[in-house]
C-alpha cells in the first residue's frame, strides 16, 4: 500500500517515493540553481579578463567549464517543470504561467540594455529584425543573432521553444512506463554526447551551443528523470556520490574541446545530481544545497543572470582594454562587479519579477480579490522553490 506524501521524509514502504510527491517543495534544487548562475558569472569574469598572469590561471582552472552551468539550466527547467505540472492543466495556462515567470524582467533587460547601446556601448545596438527577433524570443535560431541585446538572452530563446514543446512532452512522457523512462534517459544522454561529433564529422554546421533543437535532448532528459523520480522508479546514486561525479566531469570538461564539447563532461554528472537532491529533499536526508542563504541567492539568480553580463559591459568601458589586474586587484574588481549585480538582481526580483508576475497572473480571471491574492501567494511559493531561473539561463560568449 502507497503511503501518502505528507512532508519531506514520507516514502513508500519499499523505499519508493510515492507519486503525490510530485507537489512537495525541493529547496535543494532552487540553491543548485545559484551555483549554477555563479559559474556563468565566473566564466563571463575570466572572458572578460580581469585577471593575468596566476589569477587568471586560477580563473581559467574553476571556470573554463563555466558555460555547463547553462547544460545544468536546460537539465533543471524540464526536472521542474515535469515536477510541478498540474493535473489536466491546460496548454495556454501553463504557457500564460512562463510568460508570466521570465518575461518581465527579459522585458526590462532589453531596455536597460537597449539605453546602453545607444550611450556607452554602441557595438551593442541592434537592428530593428534583431530587436524584434530577441523581444519575441527567436533570436537564437538564426546564429548571427544569438547574442542580441543582453547577450544571455539567447537561453530563453531556447527555454520559449522547451515551453512550446512541453504540453506534447508532458502528455508523452505520462504514457511511458519506468523502463521506457530510463531508455529514454539513456538516449538523450547518448545524443548530448555524440552530438558534437557528429556535427563536426559530418560538416552540418549547427552551433549547436545555442541552437534550440540542439538543446532539446537535456530538457526531455530532465523532464524523464523527474518522471522516473515521481513514480517511486529513480535508482541513482546518492546526493554525495552524484556531486563527486559532477566535479570529476566539470573539471575534465575542458580537456573535450570548445564550449560545444564540455557538455559532454557533465552530463552524467547532472543527469544524476537533480534527481539525487530531489530525492535528498523527499527523504529528509542532509543536503547543504537547501541551507536558507543558498536557497534565497537561488530565489535572486534569474534575475542575476540577466542582469550580470550588462553590468560587465558596463565596466568595460572603465577601461581602455581588458583589466588583465593582479590577483588582489582583479579579485576587488570582480567583487564589485558582483556586488553591483547581486544588488541589481534583488531590486529586479523584488521591483519586476515577482509583481509583474502578479501582475500578469491575477487578470486570467474575474473572481474576488482575496481568493485571487491567496492563489497567488500559494502559486509563487511552490513555484519559485522548485522552478530553475536559469532555466532560464545561458551564458553570453561562451
Amino acid at each position: 500500500m502507497t503511503a501518502v506524501m505528507t512532508g519531506p521524509r514520507a516514502t513508500t514502504q519499499t523505499g519508493q517515493l510515492p507519486q503525490t510527491a510530485a507537489k512537495s517543495n525541493l529547496p535543494s534544487l532552487t540553491g543548485m540553481r545559484w551555483m549554477a548562475a555563479l559559474l556563468v558569472f565566473g566564466l563571463h569574469i575570466h572572458n572578460f579578463g580581469y585577471f593575468t598572469g596566476r589569477g587568471q590561471g586560477f580563473v581559467s582552472w574553476g571556470f573554463d567549464a563555466g558555460d555547463t552551468g547553462v547544460s545544468f539550466f536546460f537539465i533543471l527547467s524540464g526536472f521542474v517543470l515535469m515536477w510541478s505540472t498540474r493535473p489536466k492543466d491546460k496548454a495556454t495556462a501553463f504557457w500564460r504561467r512562463r510568460f508570466a515567470r521570465i518575461y518581465p524582467v527579459h522585458f526590462v533587460t532589453v531596455i536597460l540594455a537597449l539605453l546602453m547601446a545607444y550611450t556607452m556601448a554602441p557595438k551593442m545596438k541592434p537592428t530593428g529584425e534583431e530587436a524584434a527577433a530577441n523581444l519575441l524570443l527567436v533570436h537564437s535560431w538564426v546564429h548571427a543573432w544569438w547574442q542580441t541585446l543582453d547577450p544571455v538572452s539567447w537561453s530563453l530563446a531556447c527555454e520559449a521553444f522547451f515551453y512550446a514543446l512541453f504540453p506534447a512532452l508532458t502528455w508523452g512522457l505520462r504514457k511511458l512506463p519506468a523502463r521506457a523512462l530510463a531508455a529514454l534517459t539513456a538516449a538523450c544522454v547518448l545524443v548530448v554526447l555524440a552530438l558534437p561529433w557528429v556535427n563536426r564529422h559530418y560538416h552540418m554546421g549547427w552551433d549547436i551551443y545555442a541552437y534550440p533543437l540542439a538543446r532539446v535532448p537535456e530538457f526531455i532528459l530532465g523532464a524523464a528523470t523527474a518522471r522516473l523520480v515521481i513514480l517511486g522508479r529513480w535508482r541513482g546514486p546518492r546526493l554525495e556520490a552524484s556531486l563527486a561525479v559532477t566535479l570529476i566531469g566539470y573539471f575534465l570538461a575542458p580537456q573535450l574541446g570548445d564550449s560545444p564539447e564540455h557538455v559532454a563532461g557533465t552530463i552524467i554528472g547532472f543527469t544524476l545530481l537533480i534527481p539525487a537532491a530531489a530525492c535528498a529533499d523527499l527523504k529528509g536526508e542532509p543536503s547543504m544545497w537547501r541551507h536558507p542563504i543558498l536557497v534565497r541567492l537561488g530565489e535572486l539568480s534569474f534575475a542575476f543572470y540577466m542582469i550580470h553580463l550588462l553590468v560587465l559591459h558596463a565596466g568595460a568601458h572603465l577601461f581602455i582594454s581588458s583589466p588583465r589586474l593582479p590577483a588582489i586587484e582583479g579579485l576587488a574588481a570582480a567583487g564589485v562587479a558582483f556586488t553591483i549585480s547581486l544588488a541589481l538582481a534583488w531590486v529586479l526580483y523584488e521591483g519586476v519579477e515577482c509583481p509583474g508576475r502578479r501582475l500578469l497572473l491575477r487578470s486570467r480571471r474575474r473572481r474576488p480579490e482575496a481568493e485571487v491574492e491567496a492563489e497567488l501567494k500559494t502559486e509563487l511559493k511552490t513555484e519559485l522553490k522548485t522552478e530553475a531561473a536559469g532555466a532560464r539561463a545561458g551564458v553570453g560568449e561562451a
